[in-house]
Order: C-alpha cells, then structure tokens, then sequence
C-alpha cells in the first residue's frame, strides 16, 4: 500500500466567493490561505497548488479586533533615508484597501514559489461587483461560520 500522492490531472479547482463585510482580517485571513493551499481538500498535496480561486468583495468593510488600524506597514525604497510607513487605517480608507487583505494572507503562507503562484488565485475587490460572474463562484458564509468571526463596530 502507498500514500496517495496527487497529480495535476488529479486537481479539480473551484471558485469561492467571500463578503469580507464585519468579518475580522485575521479569521479571514486564515480561512482564505486555507482555501489558498487546498488544505481543506482530502487530497491535500504539500507540494501541489491544489488550492481553489478565491474572489474576496468588500475588502473595505474589514473589522480588526483592539488597536490593529493603528499598525504600521514599513518598506523600503531602495535609496539612502527611504524608509516609508502607513497604518492599516490609512490603507483601508485610500486608494487600494484590497492590499490589507493581500498581505495578511501572503504573510499566512509559507515563503517560496508554490505561496507565490497560489497568490495568483486570490483576487481581492474594494465594492460589491467583481466581474467574475462567468466563473460561477460558489458563496462561503464566513461571517455565520463562528460568531467570533464578525465584530460590531
């Protein structure tokens, strides 16, 4: 007898829908890395991308528990004195509030070439509408998963 290992003909991907609305990042966050990696799948290969497609709507519409909006995010540009900071509150209500979302999740999966490619499948939008509809995704409920995954402002 052999363990079962799964061959790309074996992958059957899948499209999900998530309302990220009162949702708390960190529980999304974990639930949409597992969705990423495909370890919900009996199938589960480590080195495979087994994962699903996962389309996030409302990114801005996030909760975070305590003093996390106050958190800053630090890069750097590359020249002499080029380090740049921004709260997570300075994200969530500018331009781009779907890269709150991204980099939880990136920070949830191991480093290497399979995170990257499996990132590829996660597509995160600020509104309601997400021009995915041909995808048929499946809805997953989140917020009704666990009550401690919604927060009331």
């Amino acid at each position: 007898m052999t363990t079962f290992t799964a061959t790309p003909a074996d992958i059957d991907k899948k499209w999900i829908l998530i309302d990220a609305e009162g949702v708390v990042l960190g529980r999304l966050a974990s639930i949409i890395a597992m969705r990423l990696r495909g370890k919900h799948k009996p199938s589960f290969t480590p080195h495979m991308d087994m994962g699903d497609n996962v389309i996030v709507i409302n990114c801005e519409k996030i909760q975070m528990t305590g003093n996390k909006r106050a958190e800053m995010y630090y890069w750097h540009t590359g020249h002499p004195g080029g380090i740049k900071e921004k709260s997570k509150a300075d994200i969530l209500e500018g331009k781009h509030p779907e890269r709150v979302i991204m980099k939880a999740v990136e920070r949830m999966l191991p480093g290497g070439k399979l995170s990257r490619q499996q990132m590829t499948h996660l597509r995160v939008f600020a509104g309601t509408e997400h021009g995915m509809e041909a995808q048929k995704p499946e809805v997953l409920d989140v917020a009704s998963m666990n009550k401690k995954n919604t927060r009331t402002a």
